[in-house]
């Protein structure tokens, strides 16, 4: 559980992610974005479709402004992306990070669509969240070190071993279109009717406070204090309770019985 995580009463709301989760999640997003767009663009693609008759997009027939964008959309995607593991890593946060049972559980959740079964409680991510979330760093890192590779060539060693430049590109493309494919998967998931509630997180940062209670109910119960009823009362250590009452705890039941034993006689009259 984050930090930031806390239930509002008064608004019915909780609060999933905080202003910096936030600031993180869509300087990715967005950079991302412009670079799928920019990647395109280094293509022959915008004169091939008339992209460049469009209002405001008569630079994207032009590579070298496309690549000067792409590298500097690469800067921000690369920096968020850094912020990200660092920062959560820092806070030992490891919410998104996939769990024993979380395919399984992916695939009841996939079939509860179809009205078959019933979804299992939840903590704060769902566990497909879980899976992808390790799918898209993967893609993500893939894409930075084969980028790294091509912008070094590019600006520094235009000498660079072909056969290196080629796996790079390769490389490069393959993770292209895997990333494009996340992005529409992350878009059309969060899309789905049981998954609408999230979006408002995606943009506010809390999500409503009944939708929590009822599908992530693992993830509301730890944010609850325990009832008093239910904390289990730890008995005072002996020395406590004797300065309190002022007197020795009573002795033990061996050594009653051994003083009962040597009772003086009864005398005679």
């Amino acid at each position: 559980m984050a930090m930031s995580d806390k239930i509002m009463n008064d608004k019915g709301l909780v609060v999933r992610h905080n202003i910096i989760e936030l600031v993180e999640h869509w300087a990715i997003a967005l950079s991302g974005l412009l670079l799928l767009v920019t990647g395109i663009f280094e293509l022959p693609m915008a004169n091939r479709y008339y992209l460049t008759s469009l209002p405001g997009l008569s630079w994207s027939g032009d590579f070298i402004t496309s690549l000067y964008i792409h590298y500097v959309a690469s800067v921000v995607f690369i920096t968020a992306a850094v912020f990200h593991l660092l920062y959560h890593g820092i806070l030992g946060e490891g919410g998104m990070i996939p769990r024993r049972g979380d395919l399984k559980s992916s695939i009841e959740v996939m079939k509860s669509f179809f009205g078959k079964g019933e979804e299992p409680p939840f903590h704060k991510y769902l566990p497909e969240q879980r899976l992808a979330y390790v799918g898209m760093a993967f893609i993500i890192a893939m894409l930075i070190l084969s980028g790294l590779v091509k912008t070094y060539k590019n600006l520094y060693a235009p000498d660079m071993s072909l056969t290196l430049v080629l796996w790079a590109t390769w490389i490069h493309n393959v993770f292209f279109i895997l990333f494009i494919m996340a992005f529409v998967a992350h878009i059309g998931a969060i899309l789905l009717k049981p998954n609408r509630p999230m979006i408002r997180g995606i943009f506010m940062g809390t999500v409503r406070l009944d939708y929590a209670r009822h599908r992530h109910p693992l993830w509301i119960e730890e944010m609850e204090p325990r009832p008093v009823d239910e904390v289990k009362m730890e008995p005072e250590p002996v020395d406590e309770v004797k300065e309190e009452i002022g007197e020795d705890p009573p002795p033990p039941l061996s050594v009653v019985s051994e003083e009962a034993g040597k009772e003086e006689p009864n005398k005679e009259p």
